[in-house]
């Protein structure tokens, strides 16, 4: 079976916190001929990791490359690279794969409020834009 994952199966399978759903998410993730991960259950997944549970961003990038290099896991990894580059940096996931994202749809300069996520982005080599008044 072909799946896509959605984010509360890649917390369990990865926290093992909840004995039933974590053996099923396992199990879910190991016997799938291809597993999805998409870009927003990624982006939800390093958010419940990193805020809910505590966990600092090496482990968390650690956990992200594991599951994308999966045999069976069909990921972006480009975006995911970037969106690692970023969390790698001490900022958002997110922030890198917006970035990367909206580069690749021809939105070439990333702009935001977010004084830290702009120099982020330019320090990974993207150009970006801060908003303010």
């Amino acid at each position: 079976m072909k799946i896509t994952a959605d984010t509360n199966v890649l917390v369990r399978a990865a926290v093992l916190d909840e004995p039933m759903q974590s053996a099923l998410a396992v199990a879910a993730l190991i016997e799938a001929e291809m597993v999805a991960a998409t870009l927003p259950a990624l982006c939800e997944f390093v958010w419940v990791l990193m805020r809910g549970y505590k966990r600092n961003a090496a482990e968390v990038a650690g956990g992200v490359r594991k599951l994308v290099q999966s045999a069976n896991v069909a990921a972006d990894r480009p975006a995911v690279e970037a969106g690692l580059a970023i969390l790698e940096r001490g900022g958002d996931f997110a922030d890198g794969v917006i970035a990367f994202e909206g580069r690749r749809a021809g939105g070439g300069v990333f702009a935001s409020f977010d004084r830290d996520a702009v120099a982020l982005i330019e320090a990974t080599g993207g150009e970006a834009h801060l908003l303010s008044g």
